[in-house]
């Protein structure tokens, strides 16, 4: 199956932790980063999901945000240091590739914001995910 989605991660579900309809899966990405996603108890059980087994965590471009620095006292649980290795601007938006550790991916911010954090190849940044943002495939 082919999907419009850009970030598609490769990982290892480290962790199950269910709740009364929702679960957080924490998954460990092949650069070694974890990740958490947050999704129905029903996902868990239909994909089979155990420590161990492997997934694919998904994202959209759109709800990837960037930090160019450190980041305390937010609820957002996915926080992943990166580099930027390209900025491409149109009149209203622009695509931000990240370089994380094992991965990249595609952040689709304003053209406003990309200028105002001042970022160009090269710049350090933190991808944001909240964790209710990211689906999982079975690899």
């Amino acid at each position: 199956m082919s999907l419009s989605i850009r970030n598609q991660i490769p990982g290892t579900v480290t962790a199950v932790t269910p709740g009364e309809v929702m679960a957080t899966v924490k998954v460990r990405l092949t650069g070694g980063q974890d990740l958490t996603a947050a999704i129905t108890l029903e996902a868990v059980e239909e994909l089979g999901l155990t420590a161990g087994s492997a997934v694919r965590a998904l994202v959209k471009a759109t709800e990837v945000s960037l930090a160019t620095g450190g980041v305390d006292g937010l609820s957002i649980r996915n926080q992943l240091p990166g580099t930027v290795r390209d900025v491409a601007t149109g009149g209203a938006m622009a695509t931000v590739k990240v370089a994380v550790d094992g991965a990249e991916l595609t952040a689709a911010i304003t053209k406003d914001a990309a200028t105002d954090l001042g970022l160009s190849t090269g710049s350090p940044v933190i991808a944001l995910i909240k964790s209710t943002e990211v689906s999982l495939a079975s690899a």
